[in-house]
């Protein structure tokens, strides 16, 4: 795999190695928005069919890039927090019992959790990460799996953390939990569309994703897969498009007590957004034709160098089997600035994220050997 920059609208002179936060635009997603855009100039074209086609060539591309046997098993929500409220609104009720997520997990699959244990009289049991450097990774993972107990509802996690990419053991964890009958949730934001990922080995419950990092779709549009435990739940809203028939828009009037199959029920009000969903199958196209194991190969070569020699003057990166290579948390060493670092990054048009103790770094494909340079330099830099 080659640098593939020529098909981003990206400056030579922007250092942007921060996907995490916000991927960009590929051109063809660009122009499918633009498009969708001028559609809106003449209603009168859209057609009963156009509400629910690109919604079902979603669905199809979002299967193949997780390996989910059947396309309506996905959902199109609006947001993580909403994927995750609508796992929370069919668990079942254990007074008495826990939810285990990880420290300083995103709010979104933290906030909904919080608010179930206090409706129904539960624990929240946040596992820390160590204050160890050595192997850190490992021994929170560890951590995780000795706290899910025949007492645990959830486990929630992300499928790396989201501040500075340690990976979590999903294969293992998923089996623990289902041994103890937990259901097991993942936030997908941060790998899903640059790490591989197969639902028939890790067999999570819900796995809930935004698109707008590496999915490399717009903002407002996201993707759930549901597993079977949670097929024949109730969603969050009661929308006229979910429900069974609702193709035939003359007979909407003609209620329906069904809803459409799977988990179709628990798509978002107005799903068929015109502008959004044909910029997220030109995306998804896109990812699949890349391949997640091509993205892990190209930013492992990318990076590794740099990695080495950083670690190699004092800052702290995790061990490479716990990080996935799409993203990596850089921590400073003891007496530099974080205040310098980000004067540093500023003159050096050098695109990062500072998240809590960790500088965040996330290549793609786009980034090439002068973006890591810059990297490599500036970190190098607060220590002469």
């Amino acid at each position: 795999m080659n640098c593939q920059k020529h098909l981003f609208h990206l400056s030579a002179n922007e250092h942007y190695l921060n996907c995490s936060y916000l991927s960009p635009l590929l051109k063809t997603v660009e122009e499918a928005g633009i498009k969708g855009l001028r559609g809106k100039r003449h209603p009168w074209n859209l057609k009963p069919d156009d509400f629910f086609e690109d919604a079902n060539k979603i669905r199809q591309e979002f299967a193949k890039l997780i390996h989910a046997d059947n396309p309506q098993q996905i959902a199109l929500i609006p947001a993580v927090s909403y994927g995750m409220s609508t796992v929370a609104k069919n668990l079942p009720v254990k007074k008495g019992g826990n939810i285990v997520v990880a420290g300083e997990q995103f709010p979104s699959n933290v906030y909904p959790w919080m608010s179930f244990c206090n409706d129904h009289n539960c624990t929240l049991k946040i596992i820390e990460a160590p204050k160890e450097s050595a192997e850190r990774g490992k021994i929170w993972n560890q951590r995780i799996l000795e706290a899910i107990s025949d007492d645990t509802i959830l486990v929630a996690l992300g499928s790396v953390h989201w501040a500075d990419g340690t990976r979590f053991d999903l294969e293992n964890i998923g089996s623990i939990a289902r041994e103890k009958n937990a259901f097991f949730v993942i936030d997908g934001t941060q790998s899903i569309g640059a790490m591989p990922f197969d639902v028939n080995k890790v067999q999570p419950d819900a796995l809930i994703c935004a698109g707008y990092k590496w999915l490399m779709g717009p903002y407002g549009t996201s993707l759930g897969y549901f597993g079977p435990r949670l097929l024949d739940g109730k969603p969050l809203e009661e929308g006229w498009i979910v429900r069974k028939n609702s193709e035939n828009f003359g007979g909407l009037v003609e209620y329906e007590e069904e809803y459409q199959p799977g988990a179709l029920r628990f798509d978002m009000g107005e799903r068929s957004q015109f502008i959004n969903l044909p910029m997220i199958v030109e995306a998804l196209k896109q990812v699949n034709a890349w391949t997640p194991e091509a993205i892990q190969s190209y930013c492992k070569k990318l990076c590794s160098g740099a990695i080495i020699e950083l670690r190699e003057n004092g800052f702290q990166i995790e061990d490479e089997e716990w990080r996935g290579h799409h993203m990596f948390g850089i921590r400073l060493s003891k007496g530099l600035s974080i205040d310098a670092l980000k004067e540093k990054l500023s003159e050096n048009h050098l695109h990062v994220s500072v998240r809590g103790s960790s500088v965040r770094v996330s290549p793609h494909l786009y980034n090439d050997e002068k973006d890591v340079k810059v990297l490599k330099s500036t970190f190098l830099s607060l220590r002469h």
